[in-house]
């Protein structure tokens, strides 16, 4: 993975409570709320905290590429040098990379990142991935307007003269993403619909009133796209 020494560490929100929620969403998203005893692998673990919550039921293996922990218990954690996977061929049951792609480095290290999912995803197994979309007014990391929708070539320019830093994040529109899932040997749901139905109902406690496959079909547009992944 790229790695910019005047680029501050901000892969991952490092806020535990927030983690928790999302830990809660992927599990009602992936359908495994009610099931226990599955080997689950989350990639770019960040605090630990989605880890430890799955790790209650399941057994969790974790990596990232920095020790960023804040919790420590209830799984299993490896430090990674890139996109390879420390792991033998059809080792989990659930594989989870949030957020974490667009980091990984440009299209070829991301289709390593891919293949390495369904590497080591089960025949029967289900991953979740989720990636901000290229498109979205204001991109997620440093919070400027248009900085991902920006040509590749004039984002590190843009976010140098802003800030400082160079732009180590690789961002997809849709149609890229999922064009690489069906190289990479997946076959994919979108999530956007049932995402934010989700997020509502755990963060809020309040049901949306459309339907999400009308807003599943909105994703493309979405600020981020998630996908339930099945081996094809």
């Amino acid at each position: 993975m790229p790695l910019f020494p005047n680029r501050p560490p901000r892969r991952h929100s490092l806020d535990v409570a927030s983690r928790v929620d999302k830990a809660r969403k992927i599990e009602r998203l992936l359908g495994i709320g009610d099931r226990s005893a599955l080997d689950v692998l989350e990639i770019g673990t960040g605090s630990g905290a989605i880890a430890q919550y799955l790790g209650q039921r399941h057994t969790v293996d974790a990596v990232d590429v920095v020790d960023s922990r804040l919790v420590f218990d209830g799984f299993r954690f490896q430090v990674v040098k890139d996109a390879s996977l420390p792991y033998p061929d059809e080792s989990f049951d659930v594989v989870i990379s949030n957020q974490v792609i667009e980091h990984v480095g440009p299209r070829p290290q991301q289709a390593v990142h891919l293949s390495e999912m369904r590497r080591v995803l089960k025949p029967s197994g289900l991953a979740y991935l989720g990636a901000p979309n290229r498109w979205r007014l204001i991109e997620p990391h440093y919070k400027l307007p248009f900085l991902s929708v920006l040509p590749e070539r004039l984002r590190t320019p843009y976010l140098r003269a802003v800030r400082g830093y160079e732009y180590d994040a690789y961002p997809f529109e849709a149609w890229t993403l999922e064009r690489m899932l069906r190289a990479a040997g997946f076959r994919f749901e979108r999530l956007g619909g049932e995402a934010v139905r989700a997020t509502l109902a755990i963060e809020r406690g309040r049901a949306l009133p459309l339907p999400a496959g009308t807003m599943t079909r909105l994703q493309p547009v979405m600020p981020t796209l998630i996908y339930r992944l099945h081996r094809a």
